[in-house]
């Protein structure tokens, strides 16, 4: 097996060990290329909203 297939399967381990925490990498991930070269103005504005209020979601708790 060469470096890459063992790398392969390393980081298949790594994901079935994590998957949670690989599910949210994924995800932020997917946002920060959306914002960055897909977004229109009107889902930025959008976006914003949705921040604002998670960052007061989370300094409530």
């Amino acid at each position: 097996m060469d470096g890459e297939n063992r790398q392969t399967e390393a980081n298949k381990r790594w994901q079935e060990k994590n998957k949670e925490h690989a599910k949210y990498l994924s995800n932020r991930s997917r946002s920060r290329s959306f914002i960055k070269k897909q977004a229109t103005i009107e889902d930025i504005k959008e976006l914003e909203g949705l921040i604002e209020q998670r960052k007061k979601d989370l300094s409530e708790s």
